[in-house]
């Protein structure tokens, strides 16, 4: 019985999908403007963990992740880069897809973007229109907060704090500093589309009740995303779909914890904007996941290489018992195994489930497997070993890594050292006119992405 931390009721609830056997999941995505940096990468791994542990569970899911396509950041890229905003947003979601799958996040059943929604967009601001929820303001269309009732239940604030601080900056035309944005009017040299309302773009907060509604309906089982998307984008999307729907928007509200680096909150002022990009030439992704699984997903996280190193150990560890039992199949006897042994390993399966049944809990899962580990040790210490007990630890841990989404095979990430010692063996080689080794070093690097490249300055790599 899987039981979900609830943040719209702050309770763990025992999971009860609307519909037997499927679950409705919808996930905050990036906008695509640069490389995903490690605080976007947080929310991908861990509600793919919750989508994968769902799956092991038997259940269908529908798993939908939407792009942020059209933005204020995109238009900013477009205008410094020279470049189209669809162009931009492109090249990054591929890119997206380059980081995330090294990370062994599965592909969402689907990725909808905001630019091939515009027309249900137009639409739901106009429903909001016509049913007294939203107003138009010289070209801009604005949401009446006052007007839904329950605002501030996902965040638990109330109106009348929320109004203290609050403000109509320069350039705003709405009624009421707590309303907020559905469609811009077009500034000079924006990319824009025709609306009833003139030319314009969407506001950020309208596209995710947009896309979730498209693909899943008016209610969801799970909405989910960063901590700091609860308030005021999931806050802003509930009122806008239940006033528009007058159904329950979502019934579980899921927000992963925060992301340190080195203690430090990450901001680009402070120079500690770390790219997944860059991270993942350095790091092996699997122990990247590792890591980031290594602590509760709605416990804040510290990023630094010494904690990295450690999950890095604890890993290695995992994947050297599992890469030995392997191959002591081979030596191993007889199909009568120990039924001691395998009531071990099917109590650690147990345990390994009550820990992901109580709201997902991966950090208490990985100690589980950290004890499976000796147990499996402590068995291969034996001068003789049985193929079925040693296939039961394997097909455990075969499951473990299939929910955490960790691989299992080591493996070697080269260095940039280790990189320039082969180029440098590499040029050896070719003076020596040892063409053939020069050849084999080049297409060895290509096959573990790296691309060589002759210039005249000397020989250049690049990670492909």
């Amino acid at each position: 019985m899987v039981k979900i931390f609830n943040s719209l009721t702050r309770q763990k609830e025992t999971f009860e999908p609307l519909k037997a056997g499927k679950v409705k999941m919808y996930v905050c995505g990036p906008t695509v403007y640069n490389y995903i940096h490690i605080g976007n990468a947080r929310p991908a791994i861990a509600f793919d963990t919750v989508r994968r542990y769902l799956e092991y569970k038997g259940y269908e899911v529908n798993y939908v992740s939407n792009f942020t396509d059209v933005d204020d950041k995109l238009i900013k890229a477009s205008n410094e880069l020279k470049e189209e905003v669809p162009v931009i947003a492109e090249r990054f979601i591929e890119a997206f897809f380059e980081d995330t799958g090294a990370l062994n996040v599965k592909k969402a059943t689907a990725h909808p973007r905001v630019m091939d929604h515009m027309e249900d967009i137009i639409e739901f601001i106009k429903v909001l229109v016509d049913k007294g929820h939203a107003y138009e303001s010289e070209g801009d269309v604005y949401f009446h907060t006052r007007s839904f009732e329950d605002y501030g239940k996902l965040s638990h604030q109330s109106v009348d704090d929320l109004k203290v601080g609050a403000r109509i900056d320069a350039g705003e035309k709405k009624e009421d500093p707590l309303d907020f944005v559905l469609w811009k009017q077009a500034k000079p040299n924006e990319i824009k589309w025709d609306s009833p309302w003139g030319e314009g773009r969407p506001g950020w907060h309208i596209e995710c009740s947009v896309m979730a509604r498209r693909h899943l309906g008016d209610t969801i089982d799970i909405h989910a995303g960063g901590q700091d998307l609860t308030f005021p984008h999931h806050e802003n999307e509930i009122a806008q779909s239940e006033c528009m729907t007058d159904e329950t928007f979502a019934n579980y509200w899921m927000h992963n914890g925060y992301i340190n680096i080195d203690n430090e909150k990450m901001s680009k002022s402070l120079g500690n904007f770390i790219l997944v990009h860059d991270i993942l030439k350095e790091i092996d992704p699997d122990v990247l996941r590792f890591f980031m699984i290594s602590v509760h997903y709605r416990n804040p996280i510290n990023y630094n290489r010494e904690l990295v190193q450690a999950a890095e150990n604890g890993l290695r560890r995992i994947q050297s018992s599992y890469a030995k039992a392997k191959e002591r199949l081979d030596s191993a006897v007889g199909n009568e195994g120990d039924e001691a042994v395998h009531g071990i390993i099917e109590q650690n399966l147990e345990v390994f489930e009550a820990h992901m049944d109580d709201d997902f809990n991966t950090a208490n899962a990985i100690s589980a497997w950290h004890d499976l580990t000796s147990e499996l040790n402590k068995y291969m210490r034996r001068q003789t070993t049985c193929k079925e007990t040693l296939m039961r630890f394997i097909e455990a841990f075969d499951s473990y890594s299939e929910v955490l989404g960790v691989g299992l095979e080591e493996e070697q990430i080269l260095l940039d050292e280790d990189i320039e010692a082969l180029i440098a063996e590499r040029n050896e080689a070719r003076q020596s006119r040892d063409f053939k080794r020069a050849d084999e070093i080049r297409d060895d690097l290509k096959a573990q992405g790296i691309i060589l490249e002759d210039t005249k300055e000397g020989v250049r790599f690049r990670r492909g």
